[in-house]
């Protein structure tokens, strides 16, 4: 998870006094507990969208159920600028993973633009006989049904980097999910469980400890925080892409004029050379870009989502 300290000040945009909106304040709703790395960049960006709004964005803690609490509270909100989401790749998976799940990702929602993407890490024990991808599937080929993968739960960006690195590698592991990937580790460090694909925010402070050994982060490009391990997709496994991701959301309806204002202001914060250097150095990247290119990620998500899911026949209610 991304630790981002929030101890840094975001440079200042005033809004314009004319502009009608906003005139009271805007509540930024996580769907993650105070403390978490949502909680702390959420708190970042609230205190980025203030300065330059003019008005007061508190954050509300809303957690439980890989989001849904959150989205559902936003989804019934009212269109007008004064309830936004901070959603996580979550928003994409929670679809197909629940059942009965009370509001729609896409229709019941406003993309109001991306913050950020980070990738995941593949890691083993560092004394593992593993020491690169192509070992590790032609080891898990042999023994099918024999190796471990740890998860932070089911349904989990790690969870699933893991299930699509089984469909493209045609192998089969066992997973052993863990209430949180900090419960996960020490098992992965001591050799109970072959592997773990956490957060690279997570996984990488235990490579460079010496207590894990990274064989590859999951996104296309290799990570500017760690350029000395290869992507997945070059190590074997062509085509493999698989990133954490947060933007902001509104509820459906939400006028184009708000949105377009959101949108500038969140581009002046992605833009801010502190809060920028912060994401960096966390090996997060920022995501800039447009309400249109948000929403078409959420789409092509979900849709990527959902195939996997099916396949793999993952539920959790």
């Amino acid at each position: 998870m991304l630790f981002l300290s929030c101890s840094f000040s975001i440079g200042s945009s005033f809004a314009d006094t004319k502009t009608a909106y906003p005139n009271k304040p805007i509540h930024l709703i996580v769907g993650f507990s105070p403390g978490g790395s949502a909680d702390t960049v959420g708190r970042a960006l609230a205190e980025g969208l203030s300065t330059r709004l003019g008005q007061p964005v508190i954050v509300e803690n809303k957690a439980g159920a890989n989001g849904n609490i959150a989205a559902e509270l936003v989804a019934r909100s009212a269109p007008d600028g004064y309830t936004l989401y901070f959603p996580s790749i979550g928003h994409a998976v929670n679809a197909s993973l629940y059942k009965n799940l009370p509001y729609d990702p896409i229709k019941d929602f406003t993309a109001v633009g991306g913050v950020f993407s980070a990738p995941n890490i593949l890691v083993v024990p560092v004394n593992s006989s593993y020491k690169s991808v192509p070992e590790l599937i032609a080891a898990a080929k042999a023994n099918p049904g024999k190796l471990t993968f740890a998860s932070s739960g089911s349904g989990t960006s790690v969870h699933l980097s893991a299930v699509l690195f089984e469909k493209m590698a045609k192998i089969d592991m066992i997973h052993i999910p863990y209430k949180g990937t900090g419960s996960a580790m020490p098992d992965v460090i001591s050799g109970q469980v072959d592997m773990s694909f956490p957060n690279l925010p997570s996984g990488w402070p235990q490579v460079k400890a010496g207590n894990l050994r990274a064989l590859g982060v999951t996104t296309a490009k290799r990570s500017a925080a760690a350029p000395s391990v290869p992507t997945i997709a070059e190590s074997g496994l062509p085509g493999y892409d698989m990133a954490t991701w947060y933007g902001v959301v509104a509820p459906a309806n939400l006028p184009i004029d708000i949105r377009n204002r959101l949108n500038k202001e969140l581009q002046s914060i992605l833009a801010d050379p502190k809060f920028k250097d912060k994401l960096i150095a966390q090996g997060a990247d920022p995501m800039p870009g447009t309400p249109e290119q948000f929403s078409a990620l959420i789409k092509s998500e979900t849709e990527k989502w959902r195939k996997l899911i099916a396949q793999s026949n993952i539920t959790v209610d």
